[in-house]
């Protein structure tokens, strides 16, 4: 039996044999999920646990996967395993509250600075607004790359793309706009980016390399690259957050 016909067979009878059989198809998404997550998670959790908590997100995208929708479902399973991980990974609270404060007042710094200059910040004015030497402002981007990219994560999964539930009484007018938004304040967000931090941020999230890779291609090494990633993330935190978008 094709996942096709699983599929038209589990919405008519919901048999616990052919959901079974649905995980098993699509587990090793699952598993691509992780590994991506384990990439910058990987010090923090185990692959395995990653993998588990992936498991919880693809059994409720089958729960609550509708065929009739005009959705294909390994897109709508990827963002709910996503979110499960991360939601997980959440309840550990394994970001110590000294960072979460110094990667807000590097974002505060951050925003401030732009909104005098008229620019994105250099590094070494934001050292200098920070009171900080610059050697140890870049070693705190690195040590926060992980809690900006989980901060933003949860900024979406409250809001916009990650928020929306295939149901019969979902996908409403208002909610389909939001989603819309998100993606074009997104896009807006990206695009407001330096060069470089724009070619970090598509070679991440789009070409899916490592830092290891993404060094590689751009001749930096990978505290580099964790640094301009961790930058960007924190520039586009500031740009939604002006447009209302809220952190939770």
């Amino acid at each position: 039996m094709n996942v096709e016909d699983l599929w038209i067979k589990y919405n008519e009878t919901k048999d616990k044999k052919i959901k079974q059989s649905l995980i098993e198809n699509y587990i090793s998404l699952v598993r691509i999920v992780a590994g991506r997550m384990y990439n910058y998670y990987g010090s923090k959790i185990e692959y395995d646990d990653l993998v588990s908590f992936g498991v919880m997100g693809l059994i409720d995208s089958i729960d609550k996967f509708d065929i009739e929708k005009n959705i294909k479902f390994e897109t709508y399973a990827q963002i709910r395993v996503k979110g499960a991980m991360i939601d997980n990974i959440r309840k550990l609270d394994w970001i110590p509250r000294s960072l979460r404060k110094k990667s807000k007042d590097v974002q505060n710094a951050i925003y401030k600075l732009e909104n005098q200059l008229g620019r994105s910040p250099t590094n070494e004015e934001t050292a200098k607004y920070l009171e900080m030497p610059l050697e140890e402002l870049e070693i705190l981007l690195s040590d926060i790359a992980t809690f900006n990219v989980s901060s933003l994560e949860e900024m979406l999964i409250n809001r916009g793309d990650y928020s929306f539930d295939i149901k019969q009484d979902s996908n409403t007018p208002e909610e389909i706009y939001e989603s819309k938004e998100i993606k074009r304040l997104l896009a807006v967000a990206i695009d407001s980016l330096l060069e470089n931090e724009k070619m970090v941020i598509s070679l991440y999230y789009y070409d899916e390399l490592t830092y290891k890779e993404i060094g590689h291609v751009m001749e930096l090494s990978e505290s580099r690259i964790s640094q301009i990633h961790s930058k960007a993330i924190l520039k586009m935190k500031n740009f939604l957050i002006k447009e209302g978008i809220r952190e939770s």
